[in-house]
């Protein structure tokens, strides 16, 4: 796009026309630019953007190089010349223009276009040094060919739109019409978590490196007793991911330019495109267990086949989403678009997550007048565990001190934000004090992490709701977070919520009810309040319920439900009549189908106790594919004489081996290694197709190694060669899948040391099975 330097340009930086100046003009000669050379080396170090893809030399795909530098801090831009530049003569300036999408409008007064004259050292002053846009000349050199390198420094403004943009440099020479000369390719202006002034600005550098340049992390998944972390692959450096993580912003959130540099509304544009609910955004959510005309959510090991995939259908003129993912795959893939665009960004998990699809701040379940469960009043839920992003930033809109710091977006598409599906940026310390009020979905999040659990009696039409019981520390229980350099997990649980039963924990639960503004909310705060024990019905019971679980069961194997029952009272005797109930279960805690509905009925005497015991068989559980072996065991009884019932319930999940990954030498920068990776087979049947797949740091694409039959209770390996590409820390993971068993992993992190002679070149990995 040409934009022609509007006339408001002041006529005083351009010299007198005297006598002299003719002379010094007939002697000079027109100022010509031979090549205009981006520097990509240098910038790339200083502005931690020599990963990216786009700043190869050369590039794998044969493209031609892309600038890609952080705002709020000098570029190198070097005009080789066919001479000096003569102040008195000659005056240059830059015209830099947010390159636009179509039908998107760009303008001088809305900051998407900017003039900025070069400035010498002795035409520098203290307040051009305070405007965020300026150009500098910082050095004169000649070149062995006779021409003039002019070394000019760019600075670009903290708060400048997060885009592609076009830099145009014109030249007027005394007596000579004006010339423009045109970097071939837009350039790319990211986020600075370096530069004080931008509002992301992060001061820690071991942070920094985390969070906005390592480009492999770690998910946690499981539940509040069982759980292990997962590797994922972000990519933010690979072909097309910054790309597609740009045009997602513009042609698919349609955020217009003018407000691409405000990091409060591109992460809340973000987190509503990464899901297709009700866009043309990324993933299709899916959680019915059928993936066959897609990609089951298991097996993906990271975020870069993903917007690869959907970034090709730019030149189709398509955009259908990528099938299939859940909560950790949305919450990957929004990682990648934000430490692309260089907003720091970490993963969380947070287990016994609450789904309040009402606003009242509670997970409510209820019970018919017989103490039957009437399923149909409330469509909350309670996930195995919850996978969300934090981003850290400043948050000016808030307008009160102590907000500022990590935030929670959620692109998985739970309720509608806005009208659509979003979710944040919510300030994490709003949601540890109660403030629900606080934009964006502060309530949302509070009762994800601190809800009650409350059990209500529906005792007919026009009767009030009685409580039956309610448990204050069920929900949000080992948020989780990569550590900071480790391959280790952080617990950041009490960022989110003071300690379970403290005064503070109660103060902010009481605080957030009252800002609620749902009609249940008004009734729970009221019981609350009134703080009447006999509104509680289980409390009193002679009778004490017990489930007991084996963590240590493999899938594979047969396990045991062990309901105990106590009786606390000295001189009487109880008669309790139930069920047992193992259900297979989605994360999300939706039923796929019921394993066991078990009938039991005790006599327990005064101080003694009953066992019920349920063996559970690997046929009555098992389904093929097997990608989530999670259930949820629950038992309801009677006592006989008494009004109140007893419920018990757990979330159930098997262990499942992992793929060992050993290496076969010493890792050597551009050496061949060996490397194996196996897996046992845990299942009583053989595994007759699977597939390995390879991912690293450092690769562009995943590697899919074949496995064929092999017997139950048997293990299989394969080996392939890699080729370490860069000196230091190195992180290998591999995943298994078949249509036996899925989403079994392992990993592996291991120091590549350079050789006895090296030189600077930067090659890829490499692999072959």
């Amino acid at each position: 796009m040409e934009v022609t330097v509007p006339h408001m340009l002041p006529f005083a930086l351009f010299p007198k026309n005297n006598d002299q100046d003719n002379e010094i003009e007939s002697s000079e000669g027109e100022l010509r630019i031979h090549k205009l050379d981006t520097c990509v080396e240098e910038n790339g170090a200083n502005h931690h953007t020599d990963k990216f893809e786009l700043m190869g030399t050369p590039r794998a795909n044969g493209k031609p190089s892309q600038l890609v530098v952080r705002r709020g801090q000098e570029f190198l831009l070097k005009l080789i010349c066919n001479r000096p530049i003569n102040t008195d003569v000659d005056t240059l300036w830059l015209e830099l223009a947010v390159d636009r999408i179509a039908g998107e409008w760009i303008s001088h007064g809305h900051g998407t276009v900017q003039y900025v004259l070069l400035q010498t050292d002795a035409t520098v002053s203290e307040e051009d040094e305070e405007y965020d846009w300026t150009a500098t000349l910082q050095a004169v050199n000649e070149t062995e060919h006779g021409s003039t390198e002019l070394a000019v420094l760019i600075k670009t403004s903290p708060f400048a739109s997060v885009s592609q943009w076009n830099l145009t440099v014109k030249v007027i020479s005394r007596g000579f019409e004006e010339a423009h000369y045109k970097l071939d390719q837009p350039f790319f202006l990211l986020f600075n978590p370096w530069c004080t002034k931008d509002p992301v600005y992060l001061d820690d550098e071991a942070q920094r490196r985390e969070y906005v340049l390592e480009d492999i992390t770690m998910i946690w998944k499981g539940n509040e007793r069982s759980f292990s972390p997962r590797k994922w692959k972000l990519g933010q450096y690979e072909e097309n991911v910054l790309e597609c993580s740009l045009w997602l912003l513009g042609a698919v959130a349609r955020l217009p330019a003018t407000f691409r540099g405000n990091q409060i509304k591109v992460c809340r544009a973000l987190s509503g495109v990464v899901n297709s609910n009700d866009d043309y955004g990324v993933v299709a959510g899916n959680w019915s267990g059928n993936y066959r005309d897609g990609t089951a959510p298991s097996t993906w090991t990271g975020s870069v086949k993903i917007l690869q995939e959907y970034y090709q259908q730019k030149d189709l003129g398509t955009r259908d989403p990528v099938r299939y993912g859940q909560c950790w795959v949305f919450a990957g893939v929004l990682g990648t678009l934000c430490r692309a665009l260089g907003i720091p960004c970490r993963i969380v998990t947070n287990f016994n997550s609450a789904h309040d699809t009402e606003g009242s701040l509670t997970i409510d379940e209820y019970l018919d007048e017989e103490g039957k469960p009437k399923r149909d009043f409330s469509r909350d839920s309670v996930w195995n565990f919850h996978v969300w992003n934090e981003v850290w930033m400043r948050r000016p809109d808030i307008g009160t001190d102590g907000y500022d710091g990590w935030q929670v977006i959620d692109g998985t598409p739970q309720e509608f934000s806005d009208g659509m599906y979003k979710l944040g940026p919510a300030p994490v310390a709003a949601v540890k004090n109660g403030r629900v009020h606080m934009q964006h979905d502060c309530h949302f999040v509070f009762s994800e992490v601190n809800a009650d659990k409350v059990l209500w009696r529906f005792q007919g039409p026009g009767k009030l709701l009685e409580l039956v019981s309610k448990n204050t520390t069920a929900i949000g229980k080992f948020i989780s977070t990569k550590a900071v350099g480790l391959d280790e997990r952080e617990d950041i649980t009490l960022n989110y919520k003071c300690e379970e039963q403290s005064y503070e924990a109660k103060r902010s639960m009481m605080r957030a009810l009252k800002l609620g503004q749902c009609d249940l909310t008004k009734h729970y705060l009221k019981i609350l309040r009134a703080n009447d024990p006999s509104s509680i019905a289980n409390q009193g019971n002679d009778i004490e319920f017990e489930l007991e679980l084996n963590d240590q069961v493999f899938v594979g194997e047969s396990f045991t439900i062990v309901l105990r029952i106590r009786n606390v009272s000295d001189d009487r005797e109880h008669f309790v009549n139930g069920r047992v109930l193992l259900d297979h279960i989605l994360y999300t805690g939706k039923n796929i189908k019921s394993i066991t509905n078990l009938p039991f009925s005790v006599t327990v005497g005064p101080n003694g106790q009953e066992m019920v015991e349920v063996p559970i068989h690997f046929d009555d559980y098992y389904e093929p594919g097997m990608d989530e072996a999670i259930f949820k065991v629950s038992s309801f009884a009677t006592i006989e004489g008494a009004d109140n019932g007893l419920f018990a319930q757990k979330d159930y999940c098997l262990r499942k081996p992992a793929v060992q990954l050993v290496l076969g030498g010493e890792p050597i920068l551009r050496a061949s290694l060996k490397v194996t990776a196996a897996f046992y087979n845990p299942l009583p049947i053989p595994i007759t197709d699977g597939t390995f797949q390879i991912e690293c740091s450092g690769i562009c694409k995943t590697v899919s190694i074949p496995v064929g039959f092999f017997n139950a209770r048997d293990s299989c390996d394969v080996v392939f060669m890699m080729v370490p590409s860069t000196v230091g820390n190195t992180q290998l993971t591999a995943k298994f899948n078949s249509n036996e068993l899925s989403d079994i992993e392992g990993s592996l992190t291991f120091e590549v040391s350079a050789p006895v002679q090296t030189d600077s070149l930067k090659n890829r990995l490499y692999f072959s099975s």
